[in-house]
């Protein structure tokens, strides 16, 4: 019975960690606007979603370390550790930086909102299986 309720919850977990990372990413992205040379960086959310969703694996797996010889290893990475791209800029700059603001605020403002989105459907889910439990 856990392991559908792990299953049904996953998705938003995954999802939910991998826009938390995006959004750091984009946050970096606008700090370093002014930054020569700096090359703007995003992440494909729906592939690395897809791929982490396939590989079965939690993004949020820590690396373990192990205290005795009869520890077994801990492995696998999540979609936290997905390959940044890098975003080809619309109109190129005079010092090399890619960041292009409008689209960075663009990008980090949906994504932001898809955050809240599924932060909401998520706690939708935690309260009618609350309810159904406490029936």
């Amino acid at each position: 019975m856990i392991d559908k309720l792990d299953s049904s919850l996953r998705f938003h977990q995954e999802a939910l960690n991998l826009r938390a990372r995006r959004q750091e990413v984009l946050a970096a992205n606008i700090a370093h606007a002014d930054t020569p040379n700096f090359k703007a960086r995003d992440i494909d959310f729906s592939s690395t979603l897809t791929k982490a969703m396939e590989r079965g694996t939690r993004s949020d797996s820590l690396s373990m370390t192990g205290t005795s010889s009869g520890h077994m290893a801990a492995a696998g990475t999540g979609a936290l550790e997905a390959d940044l791209l890098y975003r080809t800029p619309v109109q190129s700059s005079a010092d090399g930086n890619t960041v292009e603001m409008d689209v960075e605020r663009v990008n980090f403002a949906d994504n932001a909102m898809r955050y809240e989105v599924n932060l909401a459907v998520l706690g939708s889910k935690i309260k009618g299986l609350l309810s159904a439990l406490q029936q």
